[in-house]
């Protein structure tokens, strides 16, 4: 199977990516639209005339960020399982893209839901698998839809840990817990497009690489220093680029179970390899289909709490 590439790259923007794409008539979520990435992607969209509804936990923050009458706002917190059900109830009709960009990085102490679950793997996983599944119905009705879940190179710090996923037996560690939850975020898309993909519904995982947004606010202020003065920076309009890619880019047409970086599929690397929060490349456990079934079943049973 060779890797997808696309004309695009590094420097690209989200903006360039979806020049020429006419998204009228086109249903989209982006969880976590009112800031960062998140923003830049809503704003793509609707000049690309996608019809959007931005879902976060402050509507009204989101309204103050967007300045766009045109752009639906609900309110949907993914670390809550009764609000994701609340949202999904509440959804009627098609749905052609569903943008997981919501999350949370190296939370420093540790903290559970009130469904005891890690947050950042109640974050960044559980909570955009319930809502993917939630939404089925939506996305298999409109005949070709595809789910983007954002990921990031902090995968390469760990595999799910499926004996302690919760760290009830194990120290807490901010980026283990911040690795194994974007681990699952890849896991997810290959197990949903196996699933899925009869159903027209194909997904992808981005790395949308180093960008400076709240996303941060939890790093040292010394750490953030340093990381803004590295050359591997991107705007977060650059961020944006590859989940325009995963979303619209007829290469990933009817392709699913991927990750992508930099705009185009990734290479995959060993287990083993030297690999850290700043290095190219896709670990084989994120993409490992025993892993991907067992995760599915795990999140299944963790929803149904």
């Amino acid at each position: 199977m060779s890797r997808i590439t696309t004309p695009y790259g590094f420097h690209t923007t989200a903006d360039e990516v979806a020049a020429g794409h006419d998204l009228a008539g086109r249903r989209a979520i982006v969880t976590g639209g009112a800031s960062g990435i998140g923003l830049e992607t809503v704003r793509t969209l609707v000049r690309a005339g996608a019809d959007v509804t931005v879902a976060v936990r402050d509507p009204d923050a989101a309204q103050a960020a967007l300045k766009d009458d045109t752009v639906r706002i609900a309110r949907l917190d993914v670390a809550d399982p009764d609000s994701v059900r609340a949202f999904t109830a509440a959804w009627d009709g098609p749905l052609h893209l569903l943008i997981n960009n919501a999350g949370v990085m190296a939370v420093p102490d540790l903290r559970r839901t009130a469904g005891g679950i890690e947050l950042q793997f109640a974050t960044n996983h559980l909570g955009h698998f319930a809502l993917a599944t939630g939404l089925h119905g939506a996305l298999a009705a409109a005949g070709g839809a595809r789910i983007v879940a954002l990921s990031s190179a902090g995968h390469h710090v760990a595999p799910v840990d499926f004996d302690d996923i919760d760290f009830e037996n194990r120290p807490y560690d901010p980026w283990v817990a911040y690795g194994q939850a974007k681990t699952a975020t890849v896991l997810f898309t290959v197990e949903a497009t196996r699933r899925w993909a009869a159903d027209g519904i194909h997904a992808n995982a981005v790395s949308p690489g180093g960008v400076m947004t709240n996303l941060q606010r939890y790093i040292p202020e010394e750490t953030r220093a340093q990381w803004e003065k590295a050359p591997i920076l991107k705007t977060p309009q650059q961020g944006a680029a590859t989940t325009m890619v995963a979303a619209l880019a007829p290469e990933f047409d009817r392709v699913g179970g991927r990750y992508l970086e930099d705009c185009a599929e990734a290479e995959v690397i060993d287990d083993d390899a030297e690999a850290g929060l700043a290095d190219p490349g896709v670990r084989r456990w994120a993409l490992d289909p025993a892993a991907a079934r067992r995760l599915w079943e795990v999140s299944t049973a963790f929803a149904a709490r």
